[in-house]
């Protein structure tokens, strides 16, 4: 019988996983390429022969999805999978009516063979969308379970932008190791606050390697997971996030309402800044779609080092690019701080941006008086960098999670912005983990 020959949909993540799950060594299959959107400079690669199994000698390519027709009738692709994260059920249905068109069928992998299971027990933090606050939710889980005496280690969602075979399987316990595996700020964003709470976290593209690996030094382990995208592994207690400031979009986007369904818990975070009645009609959807779950509220206050710094000046604003970008979220923790301290003014960067940075706010026209911290290669953290300087300012505030001074040379005053979860009613989140992991 011929081979199914297969294309993935993705964005250098979860793609490759469910590869290297479903399709890596199955002679069912003969997958002729990986499309890449929504990170620059993906494109052009291949998912290397290291990497790919004994059934492909050569690595496979990763082409832009733009060409994803012209790819189907080249190869006469039967089957694409669509294999990323933090979209609306219209596109991802806009893409399957442009696969049909095609010719190929279209597929949606469910957690069955793309969640793999553990030896020890695993604790997942999820979300609706981009930007809900699971990176504050996460550090509050560690030390929940620090507390309770665990060795905690944290997996993070895959950004293997590099090489993918020096990627394969990444262990961060120093800062030094963000230099030695060539971060991008976004990876650094989601690293670095682990190390920084003596939290080893493991990353990469192998997810099996990773995990077993993990494995050998963990009582416990956390998957942080990344966009709204479904756990790579079989979850004994799977937290997500909604977030009020967006309501509705627990319904509207893939696969967030999935990971939804599924929960054990539902946080409905930022409590402290959204409305009321915000927060409660994403309470209510929660009930609906996940009625066996708990629902908890949180806030995500906001904290700077010298609040009196900020009072009265002229402020620009650097947020965390995801968040931003694919996220679609209109402001950030920066923002929110510059209002709440007094800022006179936030300064708008877009007649400043440079290269890159120019072609990310015409790509996100939301964007406004503020500026993504995008920095995916060199080019785009020297354009970054030189963004900043043109602008003009008393203050650069940085809603980063990340010391973004470490990357880049700053020549102007900075402070930086943090945030933390914070219960609000009972029983908290650390009630409910003690009750499962007792």
């Amino acid at each position: 019988m011929s081979k199914v020959k297969v294309i993935i949909l993705g964005a250098a993540g979860r793609d490759f996983h469910n590869f290297n799950t479903v399709f890596r060594d199955n002679e069912r299959y003969d997958v002729v390429a990986f499309t890449a959107t929504q990170i620059p400079d993906i494109d052009g690669r291949k998912y290397p022969a290291q990497l790919a199994g004994k059934l492909y000698p050569e690595g496979i390519p990763i082409l832009d999805e733009k060409e994803m027709e012209t790819i189907i009738a080249k190869h006469d692709v039967e089957l694409a999978v669509f294999s990323y994260s933090d979209v609306t059920h219209e596109t991802v249905m806009h893409l399957a009516s442009r696969v049909i068109a095609a010719g190929a069928d279209y597929m949606l992998l469910g957690t069955r063979e793309t969640c793999i299971p553990s030896t020890k027990p695993v604790l997942s933090i999820c979300a609706v969308r981009t930007g809900v606050g699971k990176s504050q939710t996460t550090r509050y889980v560690v030390k929940a379970l620090q507390a309770m005496g665990k060795k905690v280690v944290a997996i993070r969602h895959p950004m293997p932008y590099g090489d993918l075979v020096k990627q394969e399987v990444q262990r961060y316990g120093e800062l030094a190791d963000l230099d030695k595996h060539e971060c991008t700020i976004e990876e650094r964003e989601e690293y670095e606050p682990h190390i920084e709470n003596d939290v080893v976290v493991y990353a990469g593209v192998d997810y099996e390697k990773i995990l077993r690996q993990a494995e050998q030094e963990a009582d416990v382990i956390i998957w942080d997971g990344g966009n709204n995208d479904l756990p790579f592994y079989k979850s004994d207690f799977k937290i997500v996030l909604v977030d009020p400031h967006r309501p509705g979009h627990e319904l509207m986007y893939h696969p967030g309402e999935a990971n939804l369904r599924m929960a054990d818990v539902v946080v409905v975070n930022k409590v402290d800044s959204a409305d009321a009645d915000k927060v409660e009609q994403v309470a209510k959807t929660a009930a609906e779609l996940a009625p066996k779950a708990k629902i908890i509220k949180c806030a995500s206050p906001i904290t700077v080092d010298d609040p009196e710094g900020i009072k009265g000046k002229k402020v620009l604003v650097v947020e965390d690019g995801p968040t931003l970008t694919h996220g679609g979220m209109e402001y950030g923790a920066g923002v929110l701080a510059a209002k709440a301290f007094g800022a006179a003014e936030i300064v708008d960067p877009k007649p400043h941006a440079v290269g890159s940075i120019a072609d990310t706010f015409a790509k996100f026209p939301h964007l406004k008086n503020l500026l993504p911290a995008m920095g995916y290669s060199d080019q785009q953290l020297a354009d970054l960098k030189a963004t900043i300087a043109a602008c003009d300012c008393d203050l650069v505030l940085l809603g980063t999670p990340i010391d973004l001074t470490r990357v880049i040379e700053l020549d102007k005053p900075s402070m930086r912005v943090y945030y933390k979860l914070e219960d609000k009613g009972s029983p908290t989140l650390a009630d409910l983990i003690k009750e499962k992991f007792v």
